[in-house]
């Protein structure tokens, strides 16, 4: 009796006919990929604690928001990379051994078991994170496609919002204050028990008249009538006043809406931005588990071996 080495799998079946076996060894490619998967959920895990660990409120202490959001995508693709790399290579290594197949075909077969594995393992990491992918997502659409309607529409319930509470009550207090210096011999006069209602009034027409975007003119008169009477001057310093007023809120509520529109879009492209990278890192996690794969399929071809009597 004589002894040969076979590179059959410790513990296959041996048969003569591989076609008789199936392709795709499916505990091979979920061993791999449930291996991917957590230590592609510990590699994250360690990046946000790190992450957390370099940043701080204070000024000139901790990382900046560039350097943090670089080393964020590094660490995202350094993770696809190990991670992957790591499945696919289990897969290969594990997977059934296929003794009269083709060099080529055990080549494809090693690709397909590791691209696979990362399949799996992909779409258990986004199970678990599903609500950060998706904030991520939904975020970025909803700065696409609300920007410009907060311009437009939403312009005026921007503008409503801002001219509520103090800034109404400043705006007041603007037109209605009255000229008299604390030397001099006329004092402002006593705030009447309706002054309250006055300023509430006052409000609620500039508020009004911002949301539009336009003073009417009756408005400007009647708040030229009520600066005149409450503060002490004539018509016409009233109306000079409440231009003054509403152009200086007008000004104030179009920076607001810049600067909103600038945040918008800074937020629009880092989305974008992030989503690009994200998409290049999973490319390269792909990539990585499939090759790795093919290295551990050889592997395992070349060292796992039983012996059999002929």
């Amino acid at each position: 009796m004589a002894l040969e080495a076979d590179t059959t799998a410790v513990g296959a079946t041996v048969v003569d006919d591989d076609t008789l076996v199936s392709g795709v060894s499916w505990a091979a490619i979920l061993a791999g990929a449930a291996s991917a998967a957590a230590l592609s959920y510990a590699l994250l895990i360690l990046g946000v604690g790190l992450g957390l660990s370099s940043v701080s409120p204070w000024a000139y202490a901790g990382i900046g928001a560039g350097t943090l959001g670089v080393a964020a995508i590094l660490w995202l693709t350094l993770t696809q990379v190990v991670a992957s790399g790591l499945g696919g290579y289990l897969t290969g290594r594990l997977r059934s051994g296929w003794r009269t197949v083709h060099t080529d075909e055990v080549f494809f077969r090693d690709t397909a078991h590791g691209f696979l594995a990362w399949c799996i393992a992909s779409l258990v990491v986004a199970a678990f994170l599903a609500s950060a992918v998706a904030g991520i997502v939904s975020g970025g659409a909803s700065i696409a496609s609300t920007t410009g309607a907060a311009i437009g529409a939403g312009g005026a319930a921007v503008a409503a919002k801002a001219a509520e509470g103090t800034d109404t009550e400043y705006w007041a207090d603007t037109i209605l204050r009255s000229n008299a210096a604390p030397s001099d011999a006329a004092t402002p006069p006593a705030p009447s028990s309706n002054d309250g209602d006055v300023r509430a009034e006052v409000g609620r027409i500039f508020a009004t008249s911002l949301s539009s975007g336009t003073l009417a003119p009756a408005d400007k008169q009647y708040l030229g009538q009520v600066v005149a009477r409450r503060a002490g001057v004539d018509q016409a310093e009233g109306e000079r006043r409440v231009d003054a007023a509403f152009n200086s809120a007008k000004q104030s509520i179009e920076a607001a809406k810049t600067k909103a529109k600038q945040v918008a879009d800074e937020a629009r492209k880092a989305t974008a931005g992030l989503s690009l990278w994200m998409f290049l890192s999973l490319l390269c996690g792909a990539f990585t588990a499939s090759f790795a794969a093919t290295i551990g399929g050889r592997h395992r071809e070349r060292f796992v071996y039983v012996t059999r009597r002929v």
